[in-house]
Parts: structure tokens; sequence; C-alpha cells
């Protein structure tokens, strides 16, 4: 059985000679270990690093193109190179390499198909009283939308069986911690958690440069991905929410002329007209999502049987 390690870098020469060094050499059930470099850009000596710790594969983007393209670059490289197991951890050395052991023994023992090491994140130092509390906010979100019990969603440090890397997709340019968490238990992937240790801050986080942005960045990404999953039922009962609206609006305008001898509200029957064909238009849009969710689960089905013929070495 043949791991990869992949490991996306931006700028990481004072750090991932580290985060190399702590990777481990060998582990039960698994028969060879190897190391990838995705070098998203990197403008500083991070390259120089990887080839003199003699890493084993390394793929570069000409430019900076993103934590979730990188990411994903990964997956579809390891993919190619005959990984049956993808561990994903950073390159600032901010995940402790004596955890891959642990994320890889549930798929070795073939009782799960995407392991996320989740952090004690009360515990961390470096995380503000706002950051942790949006943190349990932002994965109790996600844990509802993919019906997942996942408590630290924005955790990178996770492994992925061959069959789950193939079946994952991007949609998310900013991040991939939470769409793969969203992805996977929208298609019935076995996810689960392993609780892991991280080591102290080197550098701050070149993902989040302020909490706000993060945050907005992050909730944008879920709703995208969610009504990709639940096109159909959202847009459903945002129509039938408009619908009964005007619905009960216009009978309050009868009800009104009733008693007021033909007299009412002319802004009320307004409102209804306009919340009546709002929710018509929303039921008709439903119609056509549901019918491009379809469309959807096809193709993805389709990629999904076309990668197990790509990568079936």
């Amino acid at each position: 059985m043949k791991l990869i390690i992949q490991i996306p870098c931006l700028n990481e020469e004072d750090y991932l000679g580290q985060t190399i060094d702590d990777l481990p050499k060998k582990i039960d059930g698994i028969d060879k270990i190897e190391i990838l470099i995705i070098n998203d850009g990197s403008t500083d000596n991070t390259l120089e690093v990887a080839k003199n710790k003699k890493v084993n594969h390394i793929v570069s983007h000409s430019n900076q193109k993103g934590l979730a393209y990188a990411f994903s670059t990964g997956l579809n490289k390891c993919l190619e190179l005959g990984a049956d197991i993808i561990v994903n951890t950073d390159a600032d050395n901010q995940y402790q390499g004596r955890y891959i052991k642990d994320l890889v023994s549930p798929i070795i023992k073939n009782e799960s198909d995407i392991i996320i090491g989740v952090r004690d994140t009360d515990a961390i130092e470096d995380f503000s009283a706002i950051k942790k509390y949006l943190q349990k906010i932002g994965s109790g979100v996600v844990r509802y939308l993919s019906g997942t019990s996942v408590s630290d969603t924005t955790s990178g440090f996770r492994a992925f069986s061959k069959d789950a890397a193939m079946r994952l997709n991007r949609y998310n340019s900013y991040t991939y911690t939470l769409d793969t968490i969203i992805q996977a238990g929208h298609k019935n992937i076995a996810i689960s958690t392993t609780p892991i240790e991280i080591n102290p801050d080197l550098r701050p986080s070149r993902l989040v440069k302020n909490t706000f942005t993060y945050v907005i960045r992050n909730a944008i990404g879920i709703v995208r991905i969610f009504l990709i999953y639940r096109s159909f039922q959202t847009i459903f009962y945002t129509g039938l929410v408009l619908f009964s609206a005007g619905f009960l609006l216009g009978l309050r305008y009868i009800y009104l002329m009733s008693i007021n001898d033909g007299a009412g509200n002319v802004q009320s029957l307004i409102l209804s007209a306009i919340l009546l064909t709002s929710g018509f238009i929303s039921f008709l849009a439903a119609i056509l999502a549901d019918k491009i969710s379809t469309i959807r689960q096809i193709l993805e089905e389709k990629t999904y049987k076309i990668n197990k013929i790509l990568f079936k070495k």
C-alpha cells in the first residue's frame, strides 16, 4: 500500500525543512511512503529546500493560484502517481507528523475513507476568544449542512483513500477544508476524525488575514457548496414562503374590502401580487435547479468512473 504525503507550499523556505523532517519514515500497513510538494508560485527558496530534502515529487504552479487549487493539484498528482492513501498537511509544521499513523489507520482497516485530525481549539493559545467562538459556530453550521460529526472543520490535516480522492471536486477557490466535508456528507463518503496535537505557530496564518474577511469568504463558500447540493429544497422553500406571504396578504386585502364597502389597501394588493409572482418564479427556478442538479450528479458519476479508469494502477 502506497502513501503519499502532499504539502501545498507558498514561500515556506523557513519552515518546510522542519515539516519534512517531522514526517514518518515507516508506518505499519504501509509499504511505501512518498512526499509530494505542491509549489504554489513561491518566490523564495521553497523549491530549493524541497530539492535539498530530496522529496520524491514536486509539482509547481507558474504563479500563485491559491490553497484550494494547490490542494486539488496535489490530489490529482497523487492519484496519477498511484497513491492508495493521500495525507494532506501544512508546510509550516503546524501539524505533528507522528499523528499521520492515526490518520491512515482507519483507511488501512477499511473503516473510513476520509479522516480529519481535529484539534482542541479551546486549548490553542494563538486563537483569540472571538476566533474560538466563530470556529465553533462555523463547524456547527458545516456539521448541520453535511450531516457529519466533524468538530474541527477547518483542520487541513487529513487523510483520503484513493476512492474518496477520486470522488471529490473543487468548488471553492479559497479553501478546500469546508466544501470537502460537505461533499463527503452528501456523497455518502465515510468520514471520521481522530484527535491530534499541534505545534506552536511559527508564523501568522496567510489564509486568515483578518477574522472578518475569513468568516465572510468561508460563509460564501459554504452557501455556494450548499446550493450545489440542496438547490431544489432551498429555492422551493424560499418560493413557498414568498407565495404563502403573498397569498395571506391577498386574503387580508379581500377581507378589508369586505368590511370597508369595497375599499382596500392598494399597497397591500401590489405587495401581494409581487410576492405571489416571486413565489411562482421561485417554484419554476426550483424545477430548473433540480434538473441541473441531476445533470451535475450524472457528470460527477461519469468523472468518477473516468478517474477509476485513469488511476486504476
